[in-house]
């Protein structure tokens, strides 16, 4: 990492009793935090949606809106999939092996996302420095969107509230093709360098993308479908979970409600202790939407999420009301949008508000 280290306020207690009042919940309930059998069942679930989709698109009746709609439950499943089992998996929140874990969310490199890479944007940049504009890389679009208030407003970001929804489809394209040229070439992610890859990381990666390159083309290909009839197919799934994926994302941590803090310039440090923080620059929605809940792994209670990362999400419901109070007991503001749609007209008004070049309050 070449950028200067930021740092975190002094620690006043808040995520010590946070986190005796979460270990107090396991303990109490004889729970384990990982290795849940719902979170087992929830898997085989998802694989057997991902993969009835795709033996429908390939083997189902020779209807054109057969096929399409198979596309686009295969883009579910595939989002589905990385949101509620490789996203664990690659915390370590999935099982308390860690062959396991990397086995599972080795699925990230079969879809088209380099496992090795999301762990150290996502877990060692995005989650210790949320929001936080030069280390934490998710808010920075690569200059196409404008997310942050300390971003410079660009001429293109004028009417950004209009054209990004048409982007979200196209984003795992770009994800996979930026992953390779990210990983061959040893590009750093805003002056931050790349850990050093192992030999089973190198094995991983390509070892991934041929086993899903089988999967969505050559199979398909060896069955008779034309690569044209397999670009449109493989299309439409990818941009159905683009949609999501993004979507998703967006609701947690581009919001009128949360914050974008900057580290003091003569310190560079933030403030708040780092649980506040997380706080602050993160919020959940739609907590009693049961379907939500279920299938976006737990992204709707993003705020838990980053506090207790290595838990898995089947149990960010009950921890949530724990958070909720430890907060009240601190004087903490813990952000929750109480519908899906109230979290989407939020994140909405924020990306119209930065394409005017607004500043945030």
């Amino acid at each position: 990492m070449t950028n200067s280290q930021v740092t975190f306020a002094k620690n006043i207690g808040f995520r010590k009793e946070l986190n005796r009042r979460v270990d107090q919940y396991f303990t109490t309930n004889n729970l384990q935090p990982r290795d849940n059998p719902a979170m087992y069942f929830k898997t085989a679930v998802i694989i057997a949606w991902t993969l009835a989709a795709w033996g429908i698109i390939l083997f189902g009746p020779p209807s054109i809106a057969i096929k399409v709609l198979g596309c686009v439950a295969l883009g579910i499943g595939v989002a589905g999939f990385g949101m509620s089992i490789g996203h664990d998996a690659n915390h370590g929140g999935y099982s308390s092996s860690p062959l396991v874990n990397r086995v599972v969310g080795f699925t990230y490199d079969i879809i088209g996302v380099s496992s090795f890479l999301w762990k150290f944007r996502h877990n060692q940049l995005h989650h210790v420095y949320t929001n936080l504009e030069g280390y934490d890389n998710e808010i920075e679009g690569d200059g196409v969107v404008r997310m942050s208030p300390h971003t410079e407003h660009q001429s293109h970001h004028r009417f950004q509230h209009f054209w990004i929804w048409f982007i979200y489809p196209f984003i795992p394209f770009y994800w996979y093709t930026r992953d390779v040229q990210r990983f061959i070439f040893n590009e750093d992610y805003q002056g931050h360098a790349l850990p050093p890859r192992q030999p089973l990381d190198y094995l991983m990666f390509w070892g991934g993308r041929l086993i899903g390159f089988t999967f969505f083309i050559g199979i398909p290909f060896a069955v008779g479908y034309s690569p044209l009839e397999i670009g449109i197919g493989l299309s439409i799934a990818y941009m159905t979970y683009g949609v999501i994926v993004c979507e998703i994302f967006m609701l947690a941590h581009v919001l009128e409600s949360v914050d974008f803090p900057k580290p003091n310039p003569e310190t560079n440090q933030v403030e708040d202790e780092w649980a506040i923080f997380q706080l602050k620059t993160t919020a959940d929605f739609a907590p009693r939407n049961p379907i939500l809940n279920w299938y976006v792994g737990g992204l709707n209670y993003q705020a838990i999420h980053h506090l207790f990362p290595q838990v898995c999400h089947i149990h960010y419901p009950q921890l949530a009301p724990i958070v909720s109070e430890v907060c009240e007991e601190f004087g903490v503001n813990y952000v929750v949008y109480p519908t899906f749609a109230e979290a989407i007209a939020s994140n909405y008004r924020w990306i119209r508000l930065m394409a005017v070049g607004g500043q945030a309050a």
